[in-house]
């Protein structure tokens, strides 16, 4: 999902396209997208708001689907009709640079054996707090509050309706979605985390 204003950075470079330790924040997601032995195929779903975003993706001949920038998930149900995905969906934020294709393919596995229609992934708030990240935007799981990754498996076909859809999560502090990045101060922290780790 890279179609999004990304206002709070205001810089005159759309958000998916920031630099990050050397290459840009979607390119770090593709590439965990294509390390990922359980994903078939993949998207990148752009909007009005983000078209150097779509160019720079159709020149590295990633497929894009341009949605109307109407809000992230009347974009999803956009790009998944388009695109006729009406089976498992994992949909995945342009800014989450830890991301590996080992951790999609077990969040995809997650998804396989919890056998219901949708899969969240969420990160406790204490533990973006004690990093000094921001928390952009929560959700309730079992009667807590958490701060939401944006990556998640849908039933693509279920993504259609209004109804509300049966819920498994995986709530982890692991740096692959602890390190999502919504502000300027995000992305300095994050790029210390990821300059100190030790190569995988």
């Amino acid at each position: 999902m890279a179609g999004g204003k990304g206002k709070r950075f205001g810089l005159p470079i759309e958000k998916p396209l920031l630099p990050f330790l050397g290459k840009p924040l979607i390119d770090w997601v593709a590439d965990a997208v294509l390390d990922a032995g359980r994903v078939s195929d993949f998207y990148a779903v752009t909007s009005p708001n983000t078209l150097e975003t779509e160019k720079h993706c159709q020149q590295m001949s990633w497929k894009t689907i341009r949605t109307d920038a109407k809000g992230y998930h009347i974009d999803l149900k956009q790009a998944t009709r388009e695109a006729n995905l009406m089976g498992p969906v994992l949909t995945i934020p342009a800014d989450s640079p830890a991301l590996t294709g080992k951790f999609l393919d077990k969040v995809v596995a997650l998804f396989e054996e919890c056998k219901m229609d949708f899969y969240a992934v969420f990160v406790p708030i204490a533990a973006r707090q004690k990093l000094g990240l921001s928390i952009d935007s929560t959700d309730e799981y079992n009667g807590m509050w958490y701060a939401v990754s944006g990556i998640n498996v849908i039933n693509g076909a279920k993504s259609q309706t209004e109804d509300k859809i049966e819920t498994c999560a995986l709530v982890t502090d692991e740096a692959e979605v602890l390190l999502n990045i919504n502000t300027p101060k995000d992305l300095e922290i994050a790029e210390k985390i990821m300059k100190s780790r030790p190569p995988i």
